[in-house]
């Protein structure tokens, strides 16, 4: 078949170059084939996300545990994302796009995966189209997008739900680029510009690692824009500066408000270090896109144990590097151009204002690392140009390159299938990382596992026994064991460390809530008050803790107080089923039925399995002293539905169901049941209740059901 062509002029009047493309119909055969390729690609490496959980590394702060964003898409929300940052990073974008995922999908992690892989699936096809557009090379753009699409090192970046601020600033980032070289195509279509600023300013508000694409913007004016001329030589002309000052702006902007929300976060590491680490870290991200074995969730810093020879070694082969492709600039201007992609790109994570004590990122490499895939790919095409049989020589090993990715990054993807694989592979990988280990600890936490949990913590605390958090998590697993003297030990552990050695996740306020929930748990109810409100003046918008001291107070006798504690959780938290139940309860206190039991149903529609508020609300209809608002059929419901949710050998629920039973006149039903709670009580050692079961059994033995207390036993 044969093409028609088409001229592109890509540089304003004075300085033309001619791209000459190919736009028939075959043509756009091949570009839908490789954009399907593309989408077929992640979904290979990716799509076995969609079954995947949510991890206990920043997907709690961003989603699980953040009521802005499970309330959903709202203009206070989104006034909200704009106001607040979330763990020192301002991404309000991001957080606007979380609040959507809860809009849509709530709390099913498997949604929140496919935004994150359809994003990356974008962003690989528009990678592919703006370098096609740029450099009309067809197979070339083609082979770079698939290796940004299926790189082990992007796993990070796309399996981790909290990291949506890369997929969706990649996004924003190709469309900047499009909208340029659609610009610069059309240089009087100031709609055009405009619309690159636009998509500057919106990749900004979802990371604003991006704050160098202006840079980037720069270089491909270079190439393979060719927007210099040869009288230009090593000086940029000032008219392509001065198109980049509304960008600069942006950029500019976003650097300062970063450098303020997260100025608590920049750890005091003296600048050589910083520099060493930089040095060594742009290696390893070499080492990792060619061998990425050996890929980490955490990469622990290594302060000043760096050898001097590792620093200058990484030292001189960067330089070797940068004095190739500067000396090669004018014949291959792609090795130049592509390397200093790379370093530009890495500027603002790479260590030099140190925020956290990490090393290093796979995630870091999402952006960057797509200048070293184009400088490799253009390359190896020149240097195979007088190949006979390059064709099948360059597509077969472009095929064995991409199947190994897709294999390595697959096998990397199903490391964040949960908590608990994610961490113990971070641990094969880094051993001694008390990130991983608290984590990891954390994660046996959360299902039950304790005695491995307080190994895991204990471990950390072997490595530093000043990790705030590690003593914080092995308190709360004392807490859970009932060893309370040794959970107080823990928690004034940490408190007893200054707040500057802590991760920046990491709040006093959590501390001074468990605390008091020991307090609680031992009935010295002034102590746990005392804690509960001192976490507040850390935290006062934190609606576990409004619950806690609801609690608190509600055991002190103070329904008062309890009630206004619980409604300002419920204000923070709407969706917060406990705050509503004992919300209920503190109402029963003052003998508030009626509004006892609207909470009570509250409770039970947002929480349906909810034993306790069936319990409860059984117990009102069946026992209250006021006779309007006794309804036996309606508690035997309600009570029968509490002992099936139970598995009927809970003693309360069965002592409820013997109530309501007498209450209906349903005797013979209500003695039996009362003898079996009393039983069972008996044998849990319940003395209280097995008392109060043979009081009320002699009730239902003489035929009278049992009145005169809202409480439940």
């Amino acid at each position: 078949m044969r093409l028609q062509q088409k001229t592109l002029q890509t540089a304003p009047s004075g300085d033309v170059t001619q791209l000459t493309l190919p736009v028939g119909s075959g043509d756009y055969r091949a570009v839908l084939g490789v954009c399907l390729f593309l989408a077929g690609a992640v979904w290979v490496v990716f799509g076995q996300t969609l079954h995947h959980g949510f991890v206990n590394y920043d997907d709690a702060v961003y989603i699980a545990d953040n009521p802005a964003v499970l309330g959903g898409l709202s203009l206070k929300g989104i006034g909200w994302a704009f106001t607040h940052n979330v763990n020192v990073n301002w991404t309000p974008l991001t957080v606007i796009s979380h609040m959507l995922d809860c809009q849509f999908y709530g709390l099913h992690a498997g949604g929140h995966h496919l935004t994150n892989l359809l994003l990356h699936a974008a962003s690989a096809i528009l990678l592919f189209l703006v370098l096609r557009q740029m450099t009309g090379a067809l197979w070339r753009s083609a082979f770079v997008a698939a290796v940004f699409a299926v790189h082990p090192l992007h796993v990070e970046s796309v399996a981790w739900i909290a990291e949506r601020r890369d997929v969706l600033s990649g996004l924003f980032f190709m469309l900047t680029l499009g909208a340029y070289a659609g610009y610069v195509r059309h240089p009087p279509l100031l709609g055009r510009y405009l619309m690159a600023v636009l998509m500057l300013a919106l990749a900004l508000m979802s990371k604003p690692m991006v704050v160098t694409l202006p840079f980037v913007l720069l270089l491909l004016d270079y190439w393979p824009l060719k927007r210099f001329t040869q009288s230009d030589g090593w000086l940029i002309p000032w008219r392509l500066i001065a198109e980049k000052l509304p960008l600069l702006a942006l950029s500019g902007a976003a650097c300062v408000a970063t450098f303020f929300v997260q100025k608590e976060a920049i750890a005091s590491l003296p600048f050589s270090v910083r520099i060493g680490n930089a040095l060594i870290s742009c290696v390893a991200y070499l080492r990792q896109m060619i061998y990425p074995v050996g890929l980490a969730v955490y990469y622990p810093h290594p302060e000043n144990s760096l050898a001097l020879w590792k620093i200058f070694a990484a030292f001189v082969l960067l330089l070797v590097i940068s004095i190739a492709a500067i000396a090669v600039r004018r014949k291959q201007p792609w090795f130049l151009i592509g390397w200093l992609w790379y370093l530009g790109m890495l500027v603002p994570v790479i260590g030099l204002i140190q925020s956290g004590m990490r090393a290093r990122a796979d995630r870091y490499t999402y952006l960057p690392q797509i200048g070293l895939y184009i400088l490799l790919t253009w390359t190896v095409v020149e240097l195979t140009a007088s190949w006979r049989g390059r064709r099948w020589v360059l597509g077969g090993g472009a095929m064995a390159v991409l199947a190994v990715l897709i294999a390595c990054a697959r096998t990397q993807t199903a490391y964040w299938r949960d908590s608990e694989s994610l961490w113990t592979h971070a641990l094969a990988c880094a051993p001694d990382n008390t990130i991983a280990h608290n984590n990891l600890g954390d994660a046996f936490y959360q299902q039950g596992r304790l005695d491995e949990a307080i190994a895991q913590f204990q471990k950390t605390l072997a490595i530093n026994p000043n990790n705030a958090e590690a003593n914080y998590d092995l308190g709360n697993a004392y807490f859970q064991q009932g060893r309370m003297d040794e959970a107080i030990a823990q928690f004034q552990k940490t408190l007893a460390i200054n707040s500057s050695d802590m991760d920046v996740h990491y709040s006093f306020a959590d501390v001074h809530n468990n605390l008091g929930n020991v307090f609680l748990r031992q009935g010295r109810m002034d102590e746990a008050v005392a804690q509960f409100q001192m976490a507040l003046a850390i935290k006062p918008e934190d609606a576990n803790t409004h619950y806690n001291l609801g609690n608190a107070f509600r055991q002190k006798g103070g329904a008062n107080e309890a009630i206004a504690q619980f409604q300002k959780a419920l204000a923070i938290k709407p969706q917060f089923a406990e705050a509503r139940y004992n919300l209920g309860n503190a109402f029963l206190q003052q003998g508030r039925v009626d509004e006892a039991i609207t909470h009570f149903q509250m409770a039970l529609e947002i929480k349906p399995d909810y034993v306790e508020a069936w319990n409860n609300m059984a117990w009102v209809l069946a026992t209250c002293p006021q006779a309007s608002l006794r309804n036996g059929i309606k508690a035997v419901e309600l009570a029968e539905r509490a002992n099936q949710l139970s598995g009927g050998e809970n003693p309360v629920v069965l002592c409820t169901l013997a109530a309501a039973y007498a209450e209906a006149g349903r005797f013979p039903e209500a003695v039996e049941t009362a003898q079996r709670a009393s039983h069972l009580a008996g044998a849990q050692s319940n003395t209280a209740l097995a008392e109060a079961l043979q009081a009320q059994l002699k009730l239902y033995q003489a035929g009278l059901p049992f009145h005169g207390t809202e409480q439940a036993p």
